[in-house]
């Protein structure tokens, strides 16, 4: 539990009532607890977006500053007004701090403040930062949370240096730093915000822009039990052989990231990208690529694209990133150990072996519960945007919108950030659908799927086992 005396000084300033509401808050289950924080922080970086100061015109509509504070805490990049433009100096520095805050986690912001300040980390707080950036129990939470802040600073420090001599001249210095710093955070923490109206697109030619960008999506994307593992591994600490996590997280990856920039090669050469020299070529598809699976940024039009691009990339979002990092989806290790599960059934083996290691029963369970639990939601949301938006339109007359609706649910849920330009012009309710995805998506399906189930005692029996057909 939090320090007791940290509990006593909140009480005497702010009394008895307070009091009260902070223990009980405290005695949440550790997914209600997550999902709660969540919740006050979008809640206060709504009341922050709505001070006058925060935006140029000095209003902003409230649906418009909870989804903005949404999309930010969430990690998600989606945008209902222009980042740039709408935003004041003071917004923009509330957003950008909002996507670090919610790329490493409330929990582990909160651990490394007590930490700073002598205090004990609470059970609870352990627990939620083992399961998310631990493949393995260790005890040593200090040292995992400082590396987790170090190599993230160091990251982004490196990013924004090497960004600086990349804008274009019209950029005067100040605006330089302030746009390198913005973006090398956004890119990391996989968010996607752009200060520029056409987000990357004026840069799709430029090879330091895209290199940069990338490589921090990729860092920040790939996950920091991964990137421990790696190290330690090069340093020859710990372990002499890459955890199954690891190996797993690096091999699914390099997979999508080259599946990804050939499928959107082959698919828009002819179309999007006609016409473009073959370098420049390379670099928008392998951008679309990485940026696809988490972060949300573009350097194409996105109204130019072919329907089997979107189909493709609603897959790509899907999965998303590996566990433990800035992304969302339902990550790498998932659909890699779903693909092992397969090949081993079609082999005829009952073990699934995969990298020369054995999945246990309980990874597999949690992975196909993450799958089906995503897919129900994603259709779910979808069919509720279908009712609010057409439910009394002839069907002859909606079948555009329902790949835009599709498509940005999946953007929201794998807390990507790419649009087809449908999410502004939706009305409350829509917006409302779309925050929940992103939300939904931030904290985990599985937490919420266990946040339910908590509350319904399991059975402590079992009936006789009979076969039925199946396929």
């Amino acid at each position: 539990m939090i320090l007791r005396t940290g509990h006593r000084l909140l009480g005497l300033a702010v009394g008895n009532p307070f009091r009260t509401l902070l223990r009980r808050f405290l005695l949440f289950s550790p997914g209600l607890f997550f999902l709660v924080s969540y919740l006050i922080a979008i809640i206060l970086g709504t009341l922050l977006l709505r001070i006058p100061m925060s935006t140029r015109s000095g209003h902003i509509e409230w649906i418009d500053a909870l989804f903005t504070s949404t999309s930010a805490f969430c990690v998600t990049g989606l945008v209902v007004v222009d980042t740039g433009t709408y935003f004041s100096l003071f917004g923009q520095i509330l957003i950008m701090l909002m996507v670090e805050i919610g790329g490493l986690g409330i929990m582990t912001f909160a651990a490394l403040l007590f930490l700073s300040l002598g205090w004990t980390v609470s059970i609870r707080q352990r627990l939620f930062i083992q399961e998310t950036y631990a493949s393995e129990i260790t005890r040593d939470i200090k040292h995992l949370v400082v590396f987790i802040f170090a190599f993230t600073l160091l990251s982004e420090l490196a990013g924004t240096l090497l960004l600086m001599p990349c804008w274009k001249s019209d950029l005067v210095f100040s605006r330089r730093v302030f746009h390198s710093v913005f973006h090398s955070i956004t890119a990391f923490c996989n968010a996607g915000f752009s200060l520029f109206p056409d987000n990357l697109s004026r840069y799709r030619a430029n090879v330091g822009v895209n290199l940069i960008i990338t490589t921090l999506m990729i860092l920040g994307g790939i996950g920091f039990p991964v990137v421990r593992d790696v190290i330690n591994r090069l340093s020859r600490k710990g372990n002499t052989r890459l955890t199954l996590n690891t190996r797993l997280s690096l091999v699914v990856s390099l997979i999508l990231i080259i599946l990804g920039a050939l499928l959107f090669w082959a698919l828009e050469r002819e179309y999007s990208m006609a016409g473009m020299p073959w370098t420049e070529q390379i670099l928008v598809s392998y951008f679309q690529s990485v940026t696809t699976r988490t972060a949300g940024f573009n350097t194409i039009d996105f109204s130019v694209l072919g329907n089997a691009t979107f189909l493709f990339m609603m897959i790509f979002m899907f999965i998303g990133a590996s566990p433990g990092s800035t992304g969302g989806g339902i990550k790498t290790t998932s659909i890699g150990v779903l693909a092992v599960v397969v090949m081993n059934r079609i082999k005829g083996s009952e073990a699934n072996n995969v990298l020369r290691a054995t999945l246990s029963d309980e990874v597999v369970s949690r992975a196909i519960t993450v799958f089906m639990s995503a897919v129900v939601f994603i259709l779910m949301i979808v069919f509720l945007h279908m009712i609010n938006q057409h439910g009394a339109v002839p069907s002859g007359q909606s079948r555009g919108p329902f790949m835009e609706y599709l498509f940005e649910t999946v953007s929201a849920f794998g807390t990507v950030g790419l649009s087809t330009g449908i999410t502004s012009g939706m009305d409350a309710n829509g917006k409302l659908f779309i925050i929940t995805s992103m939300l939904v998506g931030r904290v985990g399906i599985l937490t919420l799927v266990y946040i339910v189930a908590s509350r319904r005692r399991a059975s402590s029996y079992r009936y006789a086992e009979e076969n039925i057909l199946i396929g």
